[in-house]
């Protein structure tokens, strides 16, 4: 069992998935300990103003929120840091991010999606951490064309570097779950969105464009869907997740292995809404939220991309009795709002 309101540590504090997880931490009575390195993938002002939240939060709930600034790649800053806060759970969100950027810079996704992850990994063996929670990725998936995606699927056909990162980190994870019985949870996550999202993805790109009435690039000429998750119910499925260690499938069958589960505490759940939305469908929304046509520049697939994502998240739904449930409509309207009242801040 989980010590009640021990601190959770999470890395990636000042991204977006780190930054709602935070928050819902926080709203459930626990203190935080925050990592990150704050670089400059994308606005470093946009990650300041998502820790500020979060500082306004802690107090105004009368928690404690600590946050370090700290390369993942520094075993011995880690290890410092873990020893001076003894978390029990911890949720590992940093990570080089974005799989257009691995084609430029493959450099950056070895030393933070591999390099970084082994330093977790060693840290939490080292202090005997009762839980620890990461970042995988719906883009493991790969050339895989069956749909809807599901977690026993083959995932050996990776179409990017980071792809392969994600799914390296599941298979390091593993051997760490049966070498020295660390519970660990990997969450396959299928394109988040929502306010205060990252500026390179999808929903802030095109909301920039359409608000500044510039050309959208639409790849694959429109043809691709995709399973848009809402940030909220993605914190929502780290929480409970990070408070439900992963144990061993007493059923595991060796002769005929799930990559889902194990005989070592160890799990891998997709985290999707199983909704996926066309990318046409998508824009529309957009241009109807903002009451403004879009500029579309239509251009051939991109490498490294995927046509189709779709989440089959049963698995998921059944260990936490939570499923991602924000109707995509809802949850473009809750981010056309915020857009439009940041859209002439620095954020953009």
């Amino acid at each position: 069992m989980l010590e009640e309101k021990k601190p959770i540590l999470i890395t990636g504090v000042s991204g977006f998935i780190g930054y709602a997880v935070a928050k819902n931490f926080l709203l459930k009575g626990y203190d935080v300990i925050g990592l990150d390195n704050n670089n400059d993938y994308y606005d470093v002002n946009l990650k300041k103003k998502r820790l500020e939240i979060i500082c306004k939060l802690a107090k105004q709930h009368k928690r404690d929120f600590h946050f370090r600034e700290i390369q993942i790649e520094n075993k011995d800053l880690l290890k410092k840091i873990f020893h001076e806060f003894d978390p029990e759970v911890v949720t590992h969100l940093a990570a080089q991010a974005g799989v257009r950027y691995s084609l430029m810079n493959p450099d950056a996704y070895i030393q933070s999606n591999l390099f970084g992850f082994i330093n977790i990994l060693e840290v939490c063996k080292d202090l005997s951490i009762k839980n620890l929670i990461y970042a995988s990725s719906s883009s493991v998936y790969g050339a895989n064309t069956k749909l809807p995606f599901q977690e026993n699927d083959s995932v050996n056909h990776p179409v990017s570097l980071y792809a392969a990162t994600k799914k390296s980190n599941e298979l390091m994870a593993h051997a760490y779950s049966n070498l020295y019985k660390i519970p660990t949870t990997g969450l396959r996550f299928f394109t988040v969105y929502g306010p205060w999202g990252r500026p390179d993805m999808a929903p802030m790109i095109f909301a920039k464009a359409i608000l500044n009435k510039t050309p959208i690039r639409v790849f694959n000429e429109g043809n691709m869907i995709r399973d848009f998750t809402f940030i909220d119910d993605v914190a929502e499925v780290v929480v409970r997740c990070a408070l439900k260690p992963a144990q061993p499938n007493i059923h595991f069958d060796k002769s005929n292995p799930e990559p889902s589960s194990s005989f070592a505490p160890y799990k891998i759940f997709n985290v999707g809404n199983s909704s996926p939305v066309n990318l046409i469908d998508f824009i529309q929304m957009l241009e109807n939220a903002f009451g403004i046509k879009a500029v579309k520049d239509f251009q051939p697939m991109q490498s490294g991309d995927v046509v189709a994502t779709f989440s089959d998240s049963t698995l998921l739904e059944n260990w936490i009795n939570f499923k991602p449930s924000t109707s995509f409509q809802d949850g473009i309207n809750s981010f056309a709002n915020w857009y439009i009242k940041f859209h002439d801040s620095n954020l953009n």
